[in-house]
């Protein structure tokens, strides 16, 4: 299923989290597992986090994007609209490519994995 979920974009292009294990370089196109990274003032929720839209209003947008995303093994979990209203928690994800309305610059090796992808009959 497709979803959306908001990372943070480094000035290199890497892709990470927005919060926990956020040192963690995020590949496009490869399935990832969800694990669990207790982290202060947070609570341990061991899931991807991604939403039916690309809109969560409370969180910022500064040094970040929103990817469309596939999932797999996920439920459903319903937030105030304020939130972004209906968001799924995810044991897989794969970044597929970013949303369309998202300004990034991307390294020439990115930019050449995003054309493998998009070029593949997978999707």
């Amino acid at each position: 299923m497709i979803a959306y979920k908001l990372l943070r974009v480094l000035k290199n292009g890497d892709i990470t989290p927005l919060f926990i294990n956020k040192s963690n370089r995020l590949p496009i196109g490869e399935w990832l597992m969800a694990e669990s990274h207790p982290t202060k003032g947070f609570k341990v929720r061991p899931f991807w986090h991604c939403t039916s839209q690309p809109h969560a209003p409370h969180l910022s947008t500064k040094g970040r994007h929103w990817f469309i995303v596939e999932m797999e093994e996920f439920t459903e979990y319903q937030r105030p609209e304020s939130q972004g209203g209906l968001w799924y928690l995810a044991n897989k994800i794969k970044i597929i490519k970013p949303h369309r309305e998202n300004t990034i610059t991307l390294t020439m090796p990115q930019i050449n994995e995003l054309i493998d992808i998009i070029s593949s009959d997978d999707i």
